[in-house]
């Protein structure tokens, strides 16, 4: 046997619904919003009073953020953080009119995974409790 075979690994945490449905919306969402920039800057779609370039750099930025944001889920402000870089993409439309199918596509499942998840842990935890109480008698 090999050390690593011997050494006893640690439990993987526990993951709620809204936790797991979020991350992959967010790291989906961050390919699209990047890609999407590389098509903005392709184009030259922006205004015409705002560089070419400025599609990737907002758009990759916007993407490292999305990604970063995915790993802190688990905790309420990670959430928060989450609304905000939707609101950044609905903002975005303003410049570039085509995010708005990003935007009601992704913002729809992020408002699901979030909502709906969140009442899936509620619901998830309130029957642990009732097994754990139930098991106590």
């Amino acid at each position: 046997m090999t050390s690593a075979e011997q050494t006893p690994r640690r439990p993987r945490r526990q993951r709620g619904a809204a936790e797991s449905l979020g991350q992959i919306v967010l790291v989906f969402e961050s390919v699209i919003v990047f890609l999407g920039g590389l098509v903005a800057f392709g184009l030259k779609a922006l205004p015409t009073s705002i560089p070419p370039w400025w599609a990737i750099v907002g758009a990759a930025v916007l993407a490292v953020l999305m990604l970063a944001v995915s790993m802190v889920l688990r905790h309420r402000w990670g959430i928060v953080l989450g609304w905000m870089l939707q609101a950044v993409v609905a903002l975005s439309a303003f410049l570039l009119p085509a995010v708005l199918v990003v935007v009601v596509v992704f913002g729809g499942m992020w408002a699901y995974a979030t909502i709906k998840g969140a009442s899936l842990d509620r619901r998830n935890a309130r029957l642990m409790r009732e097994a754990d109480s139930s098991n106590g008698d």
